[in-house]
């Protein structure tokens, strides 16, 4: 993807763990700058924002680029999941895995007659999508196994 690793990182971790149709609506409100996406690892040039008090971290930015890119994931990633069956409402976003790839190579000119790298830092990013089902019932809530030194211990206190 063409957009900058940093910014992405941040965007992408920011969707972990949300439902797909709630990362898609946060994503949404964030171009239109009702949400922040905070930033937790790269804080060295993000400013400090009040709306980031809604989280632990104080720094976040507004990457449109990159919240672009990664709604048309999601989007891309809630027709998969149609696709294979899985009900989206219940979909939530357990793996984000966001990599530097290979660095887009240009040149710019300079005083003097020099010529200096203008590099740019793309990523892969890849999400993963779970469907969460509600809690399991207990069946047998009488047999409760023990472990080997809690049946010793009721041995010995029935031996007294």
């Amino acid at each position: 993807m063409r957009a900058h690793f940093k910014n992405t990182y941040e965007t992408a971790r920011a969707c972990r763990g949300l439902y797909l149709n709630k990362a898609i609506e946060y994503m949404e409100k964030v171009l239109t700058h009702e949400a922040i996406v905070p930033f937790r690892r790269f804080t060295g040039g993000p400013g400090r924002h009040a709306i980031c008090k809604n989280f632990k971290h104080h720094n976040g930015r507004w990457p449109e680029k990159s919240v672009n890119h990664v709604i048309s994931l999601l989007k891309n990633l809630k027709s998969n999941a149609e696709s294979r069956g899985l009900d989206t409402e219940k979909c939530q976003i357990s793996h984000v895995c966001v990599q530097r790839a290979v660095s887009g190579r240009r040149r710019t000119y300079r005083a003097h007659g020099r010529i200096s790298p203008y590099l740019s830092s793309n990523c892969h990013v890849e999400f993963h999508v779970v469907e969460k089902s509600g809690p399991v019932a207990r069946e047998d809530k009488q047999q409760v196994r023990l472990t080997k030194k809690q049946a010793a211990k009721q041995r010995l206190a029935i031996g007294k």
